[in-house]
C-alpha cells in the first residue's frame, strides 16, 4: 500500500482529533510522532528479535512515564508515541485497513500513557 509521508502524518492526526474529548484534554506532555521503521533498540525492547526475518511488525511504540505513575512532582521530557508508517503500510492492502490501523495504533498506545497495560488493551 503507498501513502506518502504527509498523508500517513495527516491520518495520524486525524486520530488523534477523533478520540473522545475527554481524552483529548488528558493529553499533556506527549508527542505522536511519525517514524518510518523502528530501530533494533526499539524491537529488543518489546521483546522482538530484530535479525528474524519472519518478526512481528511493530506498528507503534509509548516511551515514558505513565499517567499512573506519575506524582504531583513530576516533571520531564515529553512522552511520545511512535507511530511506525513502513510496518502499517507493509501490514495494510488498502487505503480504508491503513485507516483503520493508524486510528488503532493510536489508541492502543495512548492507552499505555494513560497507565493500561497490554493485557488490558482491546486491540
Amino acid at each position: 500500500m503507498r501513502v506518502s509521508r504527509e498523508e500517513f502524518e495527516a491520518l495520524v492526526e486525524q486520530a488523534l482529533e477523533q478520540l473522545p474529548e475527554e481524552f483529548r484534554e488528558a493529553l499533556d506532555n506527549v508527542a505522536v510522532m511519525v517514524e518510518e521503521e523502528p530501530d533494533e533498540e526499539d524491537l529488543e525492547g518489546v521483546g522482538i528479535d530484530p535479525d528474524d526475518p519472519d518478526r512481528d511488525e511493530l506498528f507503534g511504540l509509548y516511551q515514558g512515564t505513565p499517567l499512573t505513575e506519575r506524582d504531583g512532582f513530576y516533571s520531564a521530557l515529553p512522552d511520545r508515541v511512535l507511530i511506525y508508517r513502513g510496518p502499517i503500510l507493509r501490514a495494510c492492502d488498502t487505503r480504508r485497513e491503513v485507516i483503520r490501523e493508524i486510528r488503532d495504533t493510536v489508541q492502543h498506545e495512548l492507552g499505555h500513557y494513560f497507565g493500561l497495560e497490554e493485557h488490558e488493551l482491546p486491540f
